[in-house]
């Protein structure tokens, strides 16, 4: 009995990378009593939010079983599934505070676009294995395609946030398969001259956001205030912050989207300058795990999905703190494993769960 149980262990944990699952779960045991704390004086989201890291780490654990070459197998129906998705919200989707993300399926919402989170890297990633052998210029012209077509539709809906995380996503399965430097320049200079066009296209409020960045204080109750309230706890917290239950920015509610988006400016108040090296130690920890993971993977697809995922983490944390601490413009872009919400950390936790699929069958391989 002894040794059944002990083979089934090793069988469970087998393709589980163990420093990328406790760097996770230090970030969820870092989140969890931050949302409790954001939210203590109204509703709590506690429990929701444990709900959500289990059903995150189910789907981490059912990702990492996958080998790279079933993975590649959900690069092209998950691509076609979210575009037409994408589609079909400008016609049947929710419309909530200005924006079309939702589509209802009677008993429950979705979010189409945290689908395209995952769909686009693997596509990419798909499409740049299946031409190794002889890629060219065309093929990152049409990889750019692939990638315009649902970037353009999150940005339409409008969400910009998730607009750009998934821009970012496709970006680096296209750099790490080889774009010359040369061309990345070209666009660099393309984007800068276009960027006039650009503003123009841009809704009122986010060239308010933009606008606002660079002085908060000419807008401090509208456009302004959740910069400014977020840098105000962010400092209140000093080196060691004023404890758990204690920050006073957080419980006077001056904080807004608290236990989401802003969720950085909490744990600041609270922890303080220590937290928040730690925190970002942590982050970087992930970074470089993924970066290694990349580095070892044995095959195309592999390595520029690893490079993917991983540098999409680091979008993920270095706009959301830039974001919170006023010096990049507001979006909607939550802090992994910390923000609360169900749909953004089971995305993460795919993430991850590529990541471990990548590195451990890589492994056993070998082996």
């Amino acid at each position: 009995m002894q040794e059944f149980l002990a083979r089934a262990w090793r069988g469970l944990v087998a393709h589980l990378d163990t420093p990328l699952l406790l760097i996770t779960l230090m970030l969820m045991a870092a989140g969890l009593p931050t949302v409790y704390s954001a939210t203590y004086d109204a509703n709590s989201h506690l429990v929701p939010q444990m709900v959500n890291m289990a059903i995150g780490l189910c789907a981490m654990w059912a990702v990492a079983q996958l080998p790279p070459q079933k993975l590649m197998r959900f690069g092209v129906p998950l691509y076609l599934v979210g575009v037409l998705l994408l589609i079909l919200v400008f016609f049947f989707g929710i419309k909530v505070n200005g924006a079309r993300r939702w589509l209802s399926l009677g008993f429950t919402r979705i979010q189409p676009s945290e689908l395209l989170k995952i769909a686009v890297p693997l596509m990419l990633a798909w499409y740049f294995h299946k031409h190794e052998a002889l890629l060219k210029f065309r093929h990152y012209v049409v990889a750019s395609l692939l990638l315009l077509v649902p970037f353009a539709l999150i940005a339409k809906q409008p969400d910009l946030g998730t607009a750009i995380l998934v821009g970012a996503a496709g970006f680096y399965v296209i750099f790490f398969a080889g774009l010359s430097w040369r061309v990345i320049g070209g666009l660099l200079a393309v984007a800068g001259a276009a960027a006039p066009f650009a503003w123009t296209m841009l809704h009122d409020y986010q060239r308010k956001r933009i606008l606002t960045l660079l002085d908060p204080t000419t807008d401090p109750l509208g456009s302004g205030y959740h910069i400014i309230q977020s840098t105000i706890a962010i400092g209140s917290g000093g080196n060691y912050g004023k404890g758990w239950l204690a920050g006073t920015q957080t419980h006077l509610e001056f904080i807004p989207e608290r236990h989401t988006d802003f969720i950085l400016a909490v744990f600041a108040e609270e922890r303080g300058l220590l937290g928040n090296g730690i925190l970002l130690l942590l982050y970087l920890l992930l970074i470089g795990r993924g970066l290694i993971i990349a580095g070892n993977a044995s095959t195309l697809f592999g390595r520029v999905l690893a490079g993917s995922v991983t540098l999409s983490f680091f979008t993920y944390v270095f706009v959301n703190m830039g974001m919170v601490s006023g010096i990049l413009p507001v979006v909607g872009v939550p802090l992994p494993f910390m923000s609360y919400g169900g749909t953004a950390l089971v995305t993460l936790s795919v993430g991850i769960g590529m990541l471990m699929s990548i590195n451990t069958h890589r492994m056993l391989v070998r082996t």
